[in-house]
């Protein structure tokens, strides 16, 4: 009998801790998938962020090293410079990147480092207990937000996307989700092309990732999972917003 779906070997074989619902699983996979079509396992050296994000090391069979808060972009720099040859991306939320790592992203991001960035989305701040992140949706309530974001007081949720797009070090830039089959194929295709920059040194690839969080939006998983294609791609679209090498 033929085999026709099978874990990758670029991850672990290991019980999923996220929460049910949670997308986190669902982009390492994708993630691994496209180290493996590339071949670049052996020599992908992964730079975790603080939140959510930090279990990277969990679950893919790579090398990793740990960054302190919001300084993966940082990390990843020196790890790209010392080591050229090396494989190198970030897997960071928007509580890590949005916030507090705001500076490293933009620069990182401006210089054009050969490096990719996976950012997953989830409007929160996910392992901390939920409170407002930059991603946080204009009247969402969180722990910080009781009463739902203020746009007059809090401001507007950042696009990361967009707003890294118009760098000129920027060679990619997209938005995926992958809430239902249409949008998990598109993600497959982007993250690939992500990955396909840095491998044949096109320069800095970023992905942004739209997750759920049941467990901080107080929602069940298929209601959660349903608020990603509402109300998150509504005010975060999907798409590619820089495609410099035309890849």
């Amino acid at each position: 009998m033929q085999q026709v779906f099978k874990k990758p070997v670029s991850l672990k074989d290991v019980q999923t801790h996220f929460c049910p619902g949670c997308h986190h699983g669902t982009f390492h996979r994708i993630v691994a998938e496209a180290m493996d079509e590339f071949g670049v396992q052996k020599k992908t050296i992964g730079v975790a962020s603080v939140g959510c994000s930090v279990f990277l090391y969990g679950y893919f069979d790579i090398d990793v090293v740990e960054a302190p808060h919001g300084r993966a972009p940082a990390v990843a720099t020196g790890v790209k410079r010392a080591r050229p040859d090396a494989f190198v991306f970030t897997y960071q939320g928007d509580g890590d990147l949005a916030a507090i790592g705001t500076s490293e992203i933009i620069h990182a991001a401006n210089r054009g480092e050969d490096m990719t960035v996976i950012f997953v989305n989830n409007t929160t701040y996910g392992m901390t207990g939920g409170q407002m992140a930059p991603t946080t949706l204009v009247g969402q309530r969180t722990s910080t937000s009781p009463y739902g974001r203020n746009q007059g007081k809090d401001g507007a949720p950042i696009r990361m996307a967009e707003l890294l797009a118009q760098l000129e070090g920027v060679g990619f830039s997209a938005r995926v989700a992958v809430n239902n089959p249409k949008n998990l194929m598109d993600a497959k295709r982007q993250i690939k092309k992500a990955f396909r920059y840095q491998v044949e040194g096109k320069g800095f690839s970023f992905i942004e990732a739209l997750s759920a969080c049941p467990t901080n939006w107080g929602m069940n998983p298929i209601s959660a999972n349903e608020r990603v294609g509402t109300e998150m791609c509504d005010y975060f679209p999907l798409g590619v917003f820089k495609n410099a090498a035309d890849l």
